[in-house]
């Protein structure tokens, strides 16, 4: 008995190394992580165009809501975050198109806040215009200009843009595409289908969010968590533009990129690998607007010389709006000290082709991250253990359930003998 259980407790034992070597694999810290976050700027935009009068949330006006929530979330506001407020539609009284499109207004600049007169200001806005969500944007980017810290703007409206054609879809792709990385959330107050798609598209357009909003609290909660996010420290994409080929294309060191791709293009990069290093990149490409079913994404890396290293790639039908694919290069130790670094070239490759009528510009959005570590030397590692190249995982597996299975076959057999034998 007592040997039966100290071989059970060997093959356990041995069983649970193994467990453990491949659930707690040692951590790779990537170079270049900020030590510090710039002060986090946010921008509320607020629609004071004159269906904000209409009496349906919780028996007040919309406008009366939006009053409430703007003075509970600057009670709210962290110390840290800087903010500012600009509305749309708010002065303006006549029927000319022309001069209704231009009318938004910084009503509180971005900066340190004082929420004494913050509150005042808002006090006094009373429902009146247009509703001119192109320009207030444009206009709200320009606010939040400057700075490396988080930028975020945040749209409380209840109705469509009726400035077209200057469409405020458009205006949150070319914000995007400017890799200032500014995010735009918005919110609609009791919204109709319309609204709520022109809503969706802008916040898609640049990675924020859309919320639907039918009662006071929800407003008050949903723009003070939007609000506290700001303050959350972030790793902010550095804007770069690929190249046509490697030999022109940006080189990158380790870190968080974005990118715009045209449709059915592709773009390079180049990263620089030492003997022992691994290079692990990958990339996600978003549908931003309307695109035909069945695309896909590729991410290769290759040699200067064409020669390709390996490669990533995954493929959707339209039941999502980012696809995302990633490779990693262990570069082999070298015995010469001085062996210079390796140029890796980085091809994305991406086979969207945009619906019928959808502006092709700009591009897609894309978001690249380039990891560049030291390689793995220790079998706790994944990538060393073998879980990276499967056959390794997959040997060890095989002769631990062998020599298992003869273990627990002498025992059966020892068992039964000592049955016998009593």
């Amino acid at each position: 008995m007592i040997t039966r259980q100290r071989l059970a407790a060997g093959v356990c034992a041995l069983l649970a190394a193994l467990t453990a070597g491949i659930a707690f694999p040692a951590g790779a810290v990537a170079d270049g992580e900020p030590d510090g976050q710039a002060a986090p700027k946010v921008e509320l935009v607020l629609d004071v165009s004159g269906s904000m009068r209409t009496r349906d949330i919780d028996g007040g006006s919309r406008m009366a809501a939006a009053k409430q929530a703007f003075n509970e979330v600057l009670d709210a506001t962290p110390k840290e975050v800087q903010l500012g407020i600009r509305t749309l539609g708010a002065n303006y009284r006549g029927d000319d198109r022309l001069t209704g499109c231009k009318d938004t207004e910084q009503l509180y600049p971005v900066g340190p806040l004082d929420r004494t007169e913050a509150k005042t200001a808002v006090a006094t806005l009373a429902p009146t215009g247009w509703t001119p969500i192109g320009p207030a944007l444009q206009k709200a980017a320009g606010d939040l200009q400057g700075g490396d810290g988080t930028r975020r703007i945040v749209l409380i409206s209840d109705g469509e843009d009726t400035c077209q054609p200057l469409d405020p879809c458009e205006v949150a792709r070319e914000i995007a595409a400017k890799g200032i990385g500014l995010t735009i959330d918005t919110l609609g107050l009791v919204p109709d289908a319309k609204t709520r798609d022109q809503l969706s598209c802008i916040a898609d357009a640049t990675g924020g969010t859309y919320t639907s909003v039918r009662h006071k609290e929800e407003l008050t909660d949903r723009v003070g968590q939007l609000v506290d996010r700001a303050a959350d420290p972030v790793v902010t994409p550095v804007a770069t533009e690929g190249a046509t080929d490697c030999a022109r294309a940006p080189e990158l060191k380790s870190g968080l990129y974005t990118d715009r791709e045209e449709f059915g293009r592709q773009r390079w990069y180049r990263v620089a690998v030492d003997p022992g290093q691994e290079l692990r990149a990958s990339v996600s490409v978003a549908d931003d607007r309307a695109v035909n079913p069945d695309y896909g994404v590729l991410l290769r890396a290759v040699t200067v010389h064409g020669r390709e290293i390996v490669r990533g790639e995954a493929a959707g039908t339209g039941r999502t709006d980012v696809i995302s694919t990633g490779l990693r290069y262990p570069r082999p130790e070298s015995d010469d000290d001085n062996a210079p670094a390796e140029t890796v070239c980085l091809q994305v490759t991406n086979s969207f082709s945009a619906a019928p009528g959808v502006k092709t510009t700009p591009g897609l959005p894309l978001e690249l991250t380039v990891d560049v570590v030291d390689g793995p030397d220790k079998a706790s590692d994944v990538a060393a253990f073998g879980l990276g190249r499967g056959w390794w995982l997959l040997g060890v597996l095989v002769v631990v359930g062998f020599l298992a299975g003869l273990v627990w076959g002498w025992l059966s057999r020892w068992r039964v003998a000592v049955w016998r034998t009593n």
